[in-house]
């Protein structure tokens, strides 16, 4: 069942000086139902972040619509994005975008503070987030004290707490070592299997073969679609890369 629909976005920026017209996204529309894991790849440039901007509501298209669950994600007023997007979507980020001045359990249960969660409600939906993302021992430290991988899982914990209908991963192991990135990825593959939709966007092949579809931008555009089917990891991996040789060559067809 479709969850998320994007339909012929696109998106046109106009430059300060000079006053060009640069078209970042051209005519992409793509679905993404329940319950699947997504990667998005491309070249710099190539505007998969845009697009990840427009799915999160914190930038609007040009042309096109974006529905969540019907629902059209274009036309919210203004007031009312922030309590949109705690209510039904969960981010994690390259750089973690945590607060160095609370404690990684405050810095979890921030979105809920902002949504007035009951204080006794937010601690009985963090402890079983805490135990499966084995971050229980260091909730009361802070960001400063706990590494690159743990504040990683603070930050899907983080995601994780409001009971988003979808996840959007921008660079979630960009700043991470390998060993943290391999912890991250498996737990991504978990909670998908546990039912999450994760959106992920990614310069990582490795990080890319955990998903089951891979989208691949060119020039603003959806250029080509990977489906895992019945491929082993390994396979998806030289698939992956394949097609990134292709496109960066100019080979390839658009799909």
């Amino acid at each position: 069942m479709s969850l998320l629909d994007v339909k012929n976005i696109e998106k046109i920026y106009t430059t300060r000086f000079g006053g060009q017209k640069v078209r970042a996204l051209k005519d992409v529309s793509f679905t993404v139902d329940r319950g699947e894991y997504i990667s998005i790849m491309g070249e710099s440039g190539s505007g998969k972040t845009t697009l990840l901007n427009i799915l999160a509501a914190l930038d609007k298209p040009t042309k096109g619509e974006v529905l969540l669950e019907g629902k059209s994600i274009v036309s919210i007023k203004e007031k009312d994005i922030a309590e949109f997007r705690r209510n039904n979507l969960g981010f994690v980020f390259q750089d973690f975008n945590l607060l160095d001045t609370f404690s990684a359990e405050d810095n979890i249960y921030l979105p809920l503070v902002l949504a007035r969660t009951d204080h006794k409600e937010m601690e009985k939906r963090l402890e079983p987030i805490a135990r499966k993302l084995g971050i229980s021992d260091i909730l009361k430290k802070y960001p400063y004290e706990i590494s690159g991988g743990q504040k990683q899982r603070v930050a899907i914990a983080r995601a994780l707490i409001t009971g988003p209908k979808l996840i959007l991963a921008d660079e979630p192991t960009g700043a991470l070592d390998s060993k943290a990135s391999d912890q991250l990825l498996n737990l991504f593959s978990q909670l998908n299997k546990e039912g999450q939709t994760i959106l992920m966007v990614t310069h990582s092949v490795q990080a890319a073969s955990k998903a089951g579809r891979v989208l691949f931008i060119k020039d603003g555009q959806v250029f080509h679609q990977i489906y895992r089917g019945d491929m082993s990891g390994d396979q998806m991996y030289q698939k992956i890369s394949t097609a990134l040789t292709a496109l960066s060559t100019g080979g390839g067809s658009r799909e």
